[in-house]
């Protein structure tokens, strides 16, 4: 409790000298916001354990979708729950009138990286699931981001409007976009988003679009010794096609990626496979090369059933736009983690990402850069990478994206090394850090209609005047149960 206490005292001193800089007016409403994180760090250090330890897969994450709602509605929101088809999703709201913020939460695990906050391999649950990309700190943060704003607009009386967005399933299910397609981001003016990351920086990346789609073959089965000309493989079908798509990568661009893993290749080998199923990853930096090499891939897929005398039917399983930057924004956000600063380590947290960088072969120099907050970067085109399904709401509202340092830096993503970083203490000063910025940011956006204004007119200026948004994943219904084992 003592290095709790020690903790939130230098946070508020540190935060409060770069606000005396400030006009008096304006120092003082930010006090409001800053001062209700600096003493709620014991519940949101609870909440991200919490949920830390549920560890839920997408579109399956009630326990913790119900405890962030719970948070929210204790704190005077009015939260709207089970939206657009899926039971995880929710919108809570507080405030009435323009400007309207929106702020981006996420709280799904990953299958397979049950770990202990320990600095070394322990798994909780053999084979069970863990937070290796810092969800429950990501969910946790946006809350207490969102509260502090509600206090804010509360205490000063300010018009306005916040609302956080639960979005599940960012792992392969794209919450988001089913969100996006249902109208919820309408009215929005500007979405506030963050990820967990091993140093302190706003995103300046795009990232790429992503196409994911299930491609299920269909054959006959037959005894594989006793009669197999009269059966037709699925599985020789799925290996046909996974041959075709590894020639074309040679003629692919540089920046663009394709994976596939075959999730179903038969029963047993004594049986000629009628059913054979083969999920792939289409990513590019544009959508538009995207559509071109989902396009190929396609007729890949046609080709390799022709060729085998099978049946192919795609199944477009989710898809997500690349991000769309918002230099304003970026300006505007960078300015505020500036003033919040990075992760400052106790003697105990050191003393364990020290251990943690050992399980990597970093030297533990590379721990400044949990504390130091990096400059502004130039916006650049992703050379490969992630995708997200924030993608789609940047190209909807205007919308920016950070990194604070839940994780130990140096860490490999989706690792069991952030699952150990992103549950622990470490993981609960990144949070509020977030929180912080998100609160301070949206107080400026409040304030300053000019500065508001300029972020719309950059938005729609890149956009461009004849965009007209269409999913990626067509029409489907969320794929509610993508992560449960058949």
């Amino acid at each position: 409790m003592k290095r709790i206490i020690t903790f939130i005292f230098l946070a508020e001193a540190a935060v409060f000298s770069c606000l005396a800089s400030q006009p008096k007016h304006s120092r003082t409403q930010d006090e409001i916001a800053i001062g209700y994180l600096n003493n709620s760090v014991p519940v949101y250090d609870k909440l991200q354990k919490s949920i830390w330890r549920e560890a839920e897969l997408g579109f399956l994450e009630t326990k913790s979708s119900n405890l962030l709602q719970q948070q929210l509605k204790d704190n005077g929101f009015s939260v709207e729950n089970g939206v657009a088809g899926m039971p995880t999703a929710f919108v809570a709201t507080y405030g009435s009138g323009s400007p309207v913020i929106g702020i981006l939460a996420e709280f799904d695990a990953l299958p397979g990286l049950s770990q202990d906050t320990v600095p070394f391999r322990k798994p909780l649950v053999e084979g069970g699931n863990g937070h290796g990309c810092g969800h429950n700190t990501f969910g946790v943060g946006s809350v207490a981001g969102g509260i502090a704003i509600k206090q804010w607009l509360e205490k000063t009386k300010h018009a306005g409007t916040v609302k956080v967005f639960g979005t599940p399933a960012e792992e392969g299910g794209g919450g988001k976009v089913y969100m996006v397609r249902d109208g919820l981001f309408k009215g929005v003016d500007a979405v506030l988003d963050w990820h967990p990351g091993d140093a302190n920086k706003v995103d300046v990346e795009a990232g790429t679009a992503i196409q994911m789609i299930d491609f299920h073959f269909y054959g006959k089965a037959a005894h594989a010794a006793g009669n197999p000309d009269k059966g037709r493989s699925a599985l020789d079908a799925v290996e046909s096609f996974d041959y075709m798509v590894n020639m074309l990568r040679e003629h692919i661009p540089t920046s663009s990626r394709i994976h596939y893993v075959i999730s179903n290749g038969g029963e047993a080998p004594n049986v000629v496979p009628a059913y054979a199923c083969v999920s792939y990853y289409i990513r590019s930096p544009k959508r538009e090369i995207l559509k071109n090499l989902v396009d190929w891939v396609n007729q890949a897929a046609k080709g390799a059933a022709l060729g085998t005398q099978t049946e192919v039917k795609p199944e477009i399983i989710s898809g997500f736009y690349e991000k769309l930057y918002n230099k304003t924004l970026a300006e505007l956000i960078q300015s505020k983690l500036e003033l919040v600063g990075g992760v400052i380590y106790n003697d105990r947290e050191k003393a364990f990402a020290e251990e943690i960088v050992k399980s990597y072969n970093a030297k533990d120099t590379i721990l400044v850069n949990a504390r130091i907050v990096k400059p502004l970067g130039k916006e650049k085109v992703s050379e490969g990478g992630v995708s997200s399904d924030v993608g789609d709401v940047s190209w909807n509202v205007p919308t920016v994206t950070l990194n604070t340092a839940v994780f130990v830096p140096g860490s490999a993503g989706h690792s069991w090394q952030n699952v150990a970083s992103g549950g622990s203490t470490i993981g609960t000063k990144a949070l509020i850090n977030t929180a912080k910025v998100f609160s301070l940011t949206a107080i400026d956006l409040y304030t300053n209609p000019q500065l508001l204004e300029k972020v719309k007119q950059e938005f729609e200026q890149r956009r461009g005047s004849d965009f007209h948004y269409e999913p990626l994943l067509g029409n489907r219904a969320p794929a509610l149960d993508y992560r449960v084992k058949k």
